[in-house]
């Protein structure tokens, strides 16, 4: 039996009130295990140990809301923290992550998310009941591998924000073009240097009045350097960023071409004496990309410790402007998210308002609300932002071309999210059989 099954069956043996009545295997070396704990429903989950990854996998479980049966609302937060340590054999720290995790969904802990480990160390997003959450960063806290992992906590006020829980081993702890594995990333000093998020604010500052930073004796330049995607960029950015020309991190190329290039913000600048400040969200790209622009001979790299959301948090809205884009249901967060009581003399309006910056994808007039949307045709899925009054004339679409597209799904009012694809592909593929048979029949899917 597998160090995985092992801890299961330890598990569950170990709950005098749970029931274990079947195991399955299959071909492809996945066990299926259900058990019920008495005066409940019963829980199926199964659990995998091939070489290549460990994970479990509810069924049937029905998720805490956002409120209990008291009415009194839960909590919800979402927890992010990563760390680059070298991890000797990741596949059995999988499987004792696995372990704890079913351990405390016996206990009635609802977490979902993303969690990856690899040899290179640990990455995870994840929302939950604070209490859940907190737990579970407390009990990876006690690895004195992970004992200064700098953890972001945010509010969920309504609930959930990632569907369920993924846990188990990725080689590339960040999607990267080509992988992340052969990258120094466990050599400090080929990272970028970290800064506070007070130091990196009066950086920022010193960058844009265009004089060097009190700390440096001579006068250097300073670049501003985005390391996120484009439609990040337009929800919420620090001032002097340039918009990265970019649609997805893992085709990311700032500062690797020999040729000058407009989008590139690190084209034809000196490799020496440019202090280059880096940021994204949680700080992780931004310790990814600078091990490769060290490689390519930068010098003076600088990122910001914990992200904009440890920013946020610390220093409020100065220098920043708009939202934060978030890669959950949320999709946007205010500062004020992360500090409720930030005042900054430099915001003339609530950040809940559209920023200049923030303009319709459609007719590049100015939105009223920073968040994206994803295109109603569900063969393009394209994430951008757009005003009321496109929405209502292209029927959630982003361009003429969708709107006439055989698979559209509904348009979706306010904050919500659509569902997997293949829900809204199982719905096509039955109104285009309906539609055979009865071609005159004019079907409405609601």
């Amino acid at each position: 039996m597998s160090t995985t099954y092992q801890s299961i069956a330890t598990i569950i043996t170990s709950f005098p009130k749970i029931t274990f009545f079947s195991s399955n295997y299959n071909h492809k070396r996945n066990n299926i295990y259900h058990f019920e704990q008495k005066g409940k429903s019963r829980i199926s989950f199964s659990a995998s140990s091939s070489s290549n990854v460990n994970w479990i996998k509810f069924d049937n479980v029905v998720s805490r809301k956002p409120f209990n049966e008291n009415g009194y609302n839960d909590e919800f937060i979402v927890v992010n923290f990563y760390s680059f340590v070298f991890i000797q054999d990741p596949q059995e720290l999988v499987s004792k992550h696995l372990s704890f995790m079913q351990l405390l969904h016996m206990q009635g802990r609802d977490i979902h998310g993303r969690i990856y480990l690899s040899e290179q160390g640990i990455n995870a997003q994840y929302s939950g009941p604070s209490k859940d959450a907190l737990s579970y960063f407390k009990w990876v806290k006690d690895d004195p591998r992970f004992a200064d992992i700098l953890v972001q906590i945010s509010p969920a006020p309504n609930g959930h924000t990632f569907p369920r829980l993924k846990l188990r081993y990725k080689p590339s702890l960040v999607q990267l073009e080509g992988g992340i594995s052969h990258l120094p990333l466990l050599e400090p000093s080929m990272r970028a240097t970290a800064l506070t998020p007070s130091e990196w604010r009066n950086r920022v500052e010193a960058a844009n009045k265009g004089i060097s930073s009190a700390v440096h004796e001579m006068e250097t330049s300073y670049v501003i350097l985005d390391v996120r995607n484009g439609y990040e960029w337009d929800v919420g950015h620090f001032e002097g960023a340039q918009r990265p020309n970019v649609d997805c991190f893992r085709s990311t190329s700032f500062g690797l071409s020999e040729e000058e290039i407009a989008s590139d913000p690190l084209a034809s600048v000196d490799k020496e004496n440019t202090n280059v400040l880096m940021y994204c969200t949680g700080g992780i790209r931004c310790d990814v990309y600078s091990a490769i622009l060290r490689q390519k001979g930068f010098k003076r790299l600088y990122t910001l410790k914990g992200g904009v959301s440890h920013y946020l948090e610390k220093e409020g809205f100065a220098g920043w402007v708009g939202n934060l884009f978030v890669f959950d249901s949320r999709l946007s967060l205010p500062p004020s998210m992360y500090k409720p009581d930030a005042k900054d003399k430099s915001i003339t309006k609530p950040t809940s308002q559209a920023a200049p910056f923030a303009k319709c994808y459609i007719c590049d007039s100015e939105v009223s609300e920073l968040r994206h949307r994803n295109c109603a045709n569900l063969d393009c899925n394209l994430l951008f932002l757009c005003c009321g009054n496109c929405v209502d004339v292209l029927k959630g679409c982003c361009c003429s071309k969708c709107v006439s597209a055989p698979r559209l799904r509904p348009v979706l009012p306010g904050h919500q999210r659509y569902k997997k694809w293949h829900i809204y592909r199982d719905i096509c593929c039955k109104t285009d059989e309906m539609l055979i048979k009865n071609p005159l029949h004019d079907l409405e899917i609601v």
